[in-house]
C-alpha cells in the first residue's frame, strides 16, 4: 500500500513499507482458523500470524495499527508514502483503493529497498461524491460524528452494515478497487 524511507533520527529503520488489503484477501481470511474460531479479534490475530510470518521470511520487523498502547503512527506513514492523502470528509484516500484503504501492518526492514515513483491525489480534480453520500450527514467536509453514524447503522443503516459506508463507496477510486461486500459487513458489524 506504499512504502517510505524513514529518517535515520526516527531510529525506525531504513525502508517501511504499508501492507493492507487487495482483491484476494477476503476469501484467503474467510477460509483461515482465525475467522472461524469464534475468539476476539480474528483481522487483528490472522495479520499478526500473517504478516509476521512474512517478516520473518523477509528479515524485517512487523509492526501493526492495534495492540497498543502505544500506537504506531499509521495515518502519518500512509500519507508519508506518498499513496495516501486526506480527502475532502477526512479520512484518508489512496490512490489505488481510493476510501476503501485499510491497513493491516507494515514491515520494517534495516535495509534501503527501492520505492516506486508515486502519484497524485485522485481527489485532484474529483466532483467528490463522498461530500454528500452520508445518509444522515454523519461523515463530511464538517467532521465526523461518530456517535450519529453509529445510532444510523444500528437502526435504520442496513445498506451502509451489508454493504459498507456509503461515503466510503461513493468514493470513483473506491468502485473500483474490487472490494467485496462482505469485507466491508464485517468491518461496518465490527464498528457498530
Amino acid at each position: 500500500m506504499g512504502g517510505f524511507h524513514p529518517d535515520p533520527s526516527e531510529g525506525i529503520g531504513k525502508t517501511l513499507i504499508l501492507l493492507g488489503p487487495d482483491h484476494g484477501f477476503w476469501p484467503t481470511f474467510t477460509a483461515s482458523p482465525e475467522y472461524g474460531d469464534g475468539a476476539a479479534d480474528p483481522l487483528d490475530r490472522w495479520s499478526a500470524r500473517v504478516i509476521g510470518a512474512i517478516a520473518t521470511g523477509l528479515d524485517a520487523r512487523a509492526v501493526f495499527p492495534f495492540g497498543g498502547p502505544p500506537f504506531q503512527p499509521f495515518i502519518a506513514w500512509a500519507q508519508r508514502t506518498g499513496r495516501a492523502w486526506q480527502s475532502p470528509v477526512g479520512l484518508l484516500v489512496h490512490d489505488t483503493a481510493g476510501l476503501m484503504v485499510s491497513y493491516r501492518g507494515a514491515l520494517v526492514f534495516d535495509r534501503h529497498i527501492a520505492l516506486p515513483a508515486t502519484g497524485n491525489s485522485p481527489c485532484t480534480g474529483c466532483a467528490a461524491p463522498c461530500r454528500t453520500a452520508c445518509p444522515v450527514g454523519a461523515l463530511g467536509p464538517a467532521g465526523y460524528d461518530v456517535p450519529a453514524c453509529k445510532s444510523y447503522i444500528t437502526s435504520a443503516g442496513i445498506d451502509c452494515i451489508d454493504y459498507g459506508c456509503a461515503v466510503r463507496r461513493a468514493c470513483p477510486v473506491s468502485q473500483t478497487y474490487g472490494r467485496d461486500p462482505a469485507q466491508s459487513a464485517f468491518h461496518m458489524r465490527a464498528f457498530a
